[in-house]
């Protein structure tokens, strides 16, 4: 490994929404990562602020290029840039989906657990929560068909994660397959959010959706974005993706009105650099995360054979199954942070069918996640006394 991942860069007081909570604590919430990006891409952003003045942002050929070049080397999907829109986000982006495609009180489905900033940007649109509760089986998590093809019967809008937080799937082309059958059956526009797709175990694919067949993706938008990937979330850039060219004007139309489509000045020459330079950075991140979760998971089952590792293809984000564990998980989750000093994401707020487990980002040195590991086995230790 050609990159040094171990070494622990002190974020406190650098305004770190992560780390700058007023305590001493250990945050392994929120999804970033406590690695400095790579060289080109800071070198690139440096050389943008030497120039000076940071004023208007247009939106050149080279971004777009950028993204068709990755898509096509990295995941052989051939995007062009006629159906290419720049957005500060991907939640901003399924924000204004929403707006332009639903109406208020209209029902948006989900597959729970899941992000649970789906439920805020549904609730907060005045939309109504659909679940489709995914089946948890043999340390994994699998899709409902049944379930989900009765409830789109009543949906407006379905919000696919592809890859899944905060359960770890990598969804193959199959399943993929089964939702879009089921959304062009009910006629339902299908979002697919694929910004955790690059942050993938080594020897494992991501399947695009727009990989699939044009029957099913013309009811679509694919939501991307390179922020998760190369840890840039604070520049603020993403991409939508659609091939229907009313979809397309759309959500333009949409963005435009929400003001969501002007980017700032260094969001465009970090995405280029981070596309077109960065994928060897990638790879080895990959792998270092694929060895930080090894560690999780030996660790539980040597140390904590009460708690159960969901196996985790995908992302950096680590669900794991604490419902043996005899206790009030409200208290747990307090208990855990403010106690004993370590911030996670307590699982109820992934949905309902997530209360008894804990979401742990493992985004950073190997001596942070064993430090995690022990006050985690400390505090369940006092628990079971």
């Amino acid at each position: 490994m050609i990159y040094n991942f171990d070494k622990v860069i002190n974020r406190r007081n650098t305004n770190s929404l992560k780390w700058d909570t007023g305590r001493d604590e250990l945050p392994m919430w929120v999804a970033d990562m406590d690695f400095p990006v790579a060289k080109p891409i800071s070198d690139a952003v440096e050389k943008r602020a030497k120039h000076g003045i940071y004023a208007y942002t247009t939106i050149p050929d080279k971004w777009y290029d950028a993204y068709i070049g990755w898509w096509d080397s990295r995941h052989n999907l051939p995007l062009k840039k006629e159906n290419l829109l720049f957005s500060n986000g991907v939640m901003p982006t399924i924000s204004s989906i929403i707006r332009a495609f639903s109406d208020v009180d209209d029902k948006i489905l989900i597959q729970t657990p899941v992000y649970h900033v789906f439920f805020f940007v549904i609730e907060n649109n005045n939309r109504q929560v659909v679940e489709n509760e995914l089946i948890y089986e043999d340390d994994t998590y699998y899709i409902d068909y049944d379930d989900l093809d009765e409830k789109l019967k009543d949906v407006k809008i379905m919000l696919l994660c592809n890859p899944h937080n905060p359960v770890g799937r990598l969804w193959t082309k199959d399943e993929l397959e089964m939702i879009g059958q089921l959304c062009k059956k009910h006629d339902v526009l299908l979002v697919s959010d694929e910004i955790h797709c690059d942050l993938v175990n080594p020897g494992l694919e991501y399947v695009p959706y727009f990989s699939l067949d044009q029957s099913l993706t013309d009811n679509a938008f694919m939501c991307m974005s390179p922020t998760k990937t190369f840890n840039i979330a604070g520049l603020q850039s993403s991409a939508a993706y659609a091939t229907n060219i009313s979809l397309f004007e759309g959500l333009k139309k949409q963005l435009l009105n929400d003001q969501y489509i002007m980017p700032n000045v260094f969001a465009i020459d970090s995405v280029i650099v981070a596309f077109n330079e960065c994928a060897g950075w990638l790879d080895n991140l990959n792998e270092y995360i694929y060895e930080n979760k090894m560690i999780v998971s030996k660790f539980i089952n040597e140390e904590l054979s009460m708690l159960r590792y969901v196996t985790s293809e995908a992302t950096y984000l680590l669900w794991i199954d604490c419902n043996d564990i005899d206790c009030d998980y409200d208290e747990f989750y307090e208990k855990l942070r403010y106690q004993y000093g370590l911030y996670i994401s307590p699982g109820i707020q992934f949905g309902k069918c997530g209360d008894g487990f804990i979401r742990i980002n493992i985004a950073c040195p190997k001596s942070l996640v064993i430090e995690g590991l022990n006050i985690l086995k400390e505090a369940i230790n006092d628990i079971n006394k």
